[in-house]
């Protein structure tokens, strides 16, 4: 584990995130662990899976949109931005606790998505050419109309919710020698790798990005902000052109390794998971199975652990990315 900031510049702290595991709605926690052997036997590594993708949304992301829910002063109103999972989460949130939400997504955005959405009560507003350009839409309207905006990975509620799935990990029977964390705005990677450092300082964290999205890790890689005019990957969960700030502030010290992946690996990871765990993983859910499919030398002998964070797919992605030659 490389050097960490300051106990002083930390947000996210490990106390928020046990405090966040005892509050959450019981449906988003303690997923499925399990080593799956005939992935292990096909990639000589030893793959550690935990599957978020067995709940109401399909998707880690219920567990920070829950905890931030319950954190709101009361009579409040909601507006977000999302490529379709958090807005998902935050839908499911707010309706359980009478919330009024309106949620901006891309034009392009998956319309398995934004029909659940639109089926759990949120006001979806179509706009934009991306999901970045979609939230500069929806800090416009919060702004305008004095009703508060919620930012995924800004707000710190969702890291600390996304940092209870590595709390789960911390009672596994095996060690684990690197854990593959896919990385969009960042709060997965920054909420599980603040438990990973003061819990399994062994572990190496590792952030899984897409090639077509380089932002995030290029801004970490280098030390200071860097942008894209557009993305270009499959995996649209985790398509971020513009990093948050805070974001990268929470990340500072906690990752050991980054890596980069083609869309024709996350494609192969998804018919690998299907294959021999019988899930079906979104692009951004199976980003950490390509971690080790694009460097797999790297982790040869090795326990690596990773997370099917997402598995929202419509009949014809499925039809079209899972489909395997005989």
């Amino acid at each position: 584990m490389s050097a960490a900031p300051s106990p002083r510049a930390r947000r996210i702290t490990l106390e928020r995130i046990e405090q966040a595991a005892r509050a959450i709605d019981p449906v988003f926690l303690h997923t499925p662990r399990w080593v799956c052997e005939p992935l292990g036997d096909a990639l000589g590594v030893r793959i550690a899976l935990k599957a978020e993708t067995l709940n109401p949304i399909r998707s880690f992301k219920g567990r920070g949109a829950d905890w931030l829910v319950q954190n709101l002063d009361a009579g409040a109103a909601l507006i977000c931005a999302s490529a379709g999972n958090f807005g998902q989460a935050m839908a499911y949130a707010c309706r359980n606790r009478g919330v009024p939400l309106t949620v901006y997504a891309a034009e392009t955005a998956n319309p398995l998505k934004i029909a659940r959405m639109r089926a759990m009560a949120a006001r979806v507003i179509l706009a934009g050419q991306d999901f970045d350009a979609a939230k500069g839409l929806a800090r416009e309207h919060a702004a305008r109309e004095g009703i508060r905006f919620v930012e995924d990975s800004r707000d710190p509620e969702p890291t600390e919710g996304a940092g209870t799935m590595a709390l789960e990990w911390l009672d596994f029977a095996e060690r684990l020698d690197a854990m593959l964390i896919p990385l969009g705005n960042g709060a997965m990677l920054a909420g599980m790798a603040t438990v990973l450092e003061a819990k399994l300082p062994e572990t190496t964290v590792i952030a899984v990005g897409a090639e077509g999205a380089p932002a995030m890790i290029e801004s970490l890689q280098s030390g200071r902000m860097v942008t894209h005019e557009r993305i270009d990957t499959i995996a649209d969960g985790i398509g971020v052109r513009l990093p948050v700030k805070e974001a990268l502030d929470d990340l500072r010290g906690l990752v050991d390794e980054m890596i980069l992946v083609p869309d024709d690996l996350i494609l192969r990871a998804m018919r690998l998971l299907h294959r021999h765990t019988g899930l079906v993983a979104e692009p951004s859910g199976a980003v950490g199975l390509a971690g080790v499919l694009h460097h797999p030398e790297r982790f040869q002998g090795q326990t690596v652990g990773t997370i099917i964070c997402g598995g929202n797919l419509t009949p014809q992605q499925m039809h079209t990315w899972l489909q395997e030659t005989p």
